[in-house]
């Protein structure tokens, strides 16, 4: 419970590089989400690329920490893997959130940039990477050391629980 109250969104880092083994550590944790049918369809792109990480933010309004960050993870669906139409989203989802703990708990700074379903950045990271149709660009992960510090959230909302059918909650 405390990777999980304790993950934040991390949009400041500093200059130290995430090296290859934490970002193995990331992918492994990624790999680790449950999947539909265990047909775990998800395609990873690692960017550590300054020129690259840029461009995304010629699309993408919302990435301006890829400035600072060390690198940066694409979560992509690859319907060629789909046993359960459709249930990528949610596959590839839980590998997201699943790398935001993993960071978190190796002293790292995390931030989940959203990009299906928006058209524009699924079809500028399509063209930027070179990938092709049956790969679908769901996130990406921005990862550094972290330069900002966030208190842990405790977001939980009793009038958002409902018991055993919809009810108004009181």
């Amino acid at each position: 419970m405390e990777a999980i109250l304790s993950r934040r969104s991390i949009r400041r880092y500093t200059e130290g590089i995430v090296s290859d083994d934490q970002l193995e550590q990331l992918l492994r944790a990624a790999m680790s989400a449950p999947s539909a049918g265990n047909e775990q369809p998800w395609r990873f792109i690692v960017i550590r690329d300054r020129a690259t990480m840029k461009k995304i933010q010629d699309f993408h309004p919302f990435a301006r920490m890829l400035d600072e960050a060390s690198a940066l993870v694409l979560v992509s669906g690859d319907l060629n893997l789909e046993k359960h139409k459709g249930f990528w989203v949610q596959d590839c989802s839980a590998a997201t959130e699943n790398m935001l703990i993993a960071a978190q708990s190796i002293g790292l700074g995390a931030v989940w940039l959203g990009l299906y379903p928006i058209k524009e950045r699924v079809e500028g990271m399509r063209r930027l990477l070179g990938i092709p149709e049956h790969i679908i660009p769901l996130s990406l992960v921005a990862i550094g050391h972290p330069a900002e510090k966030k208190p842990p959230s405790d977001r939980y909302d009793q009038s958002r629980v409902h018991r055993e059918r919809w009810q108004n909650a009181k």
